[in-house]
């Protein structure tokens, strides 16, 4: 089916252009949602009528997007979930949640502004797009932590794939490795049973 565009459609077109798609994207999508009219002669005479509005709405509505953008361009947003010690949590992080974790800090997205391709199921940090207004898309970060104190760890870069009582019993199990091997301790030990048989 052709359509003719009224905005830009990320990886279709831009808007004014004429583009096929396939039915069921066309009609499920595209006309549903207002972003598109069926390409027939009386919608592109429609177009070229109401052509001016829609230009003028798309910048003002671009330009208040702008300012959304700069708040939240570069924003790290942190969420506190239980996981297991592999880092797996119970249960994933999705668009609702950072939809959730925005309006605590006042900014209203909606669900289909946050390009999130899969939830996600893992600690750590990742960075997610999010489209503001069709030409405006800036780069959040997302930390998914246990804690405060690890989300703060993993932002500083440590690696917390092995936790600290781990590193640390390994290295208390190294100590005492090298305390029990160490030749000097050995030759202390027998120096008083040598000294005892010359006696």
């Amino acid at each position: 089916m052709e359509v003719i565009l009224l905005e830009r459609v990320s990886k279709l077109g831009q808007m004014g252009e004429v583009v096929k798609v396939r039915d069921g994207y066309a009609r499920n999508f595209l006309l549903k949602r207002g972003k598109a009219l069926r390409a027939t002669a009386d919608n592109r005479a429609k177009y070229d009528g109401m052509k001016a509005d829609l230009e003028a709405r798309n910048l003002a509505s671009k330009g208040e997007a702008s300012k959304v953008a700069e708040k939240i361009e570069g924003k790290n947003i942190i969420v506190i979930r239980q996981a297991s010690e592999a880092g797996q949590l119970f249960g994933s992080v999705n668009v609702r949640d950072l939809v959730a974790a925005f309006e605590a800090d006042g900014i209203s997205l909606a669900r289909p502004q946050i390009q999130l391709d899969a939830p996600i199921k893992t600690i750590g940090k990742r960075s997610i797009t999010v489209a503001v207004h069709p030409e405006v898309e800036v780069e959040i970060t997302v930390t998914v932590a246990r804690s405060q104190d690890e989300a703060e760890r993993i932002n500083r870069g440590e690696d917390i794939s092995t936790r600290n009582e781990d590193r640390d019993a390994a290295a208390e199990a190294i100590a005492a490795a090298g305390e029990f091997f160490d030749p000097e301790a050995q030759h202390d030990d027998t120096a008083p049973a040598a000294e005892e048989n010359e006696k």
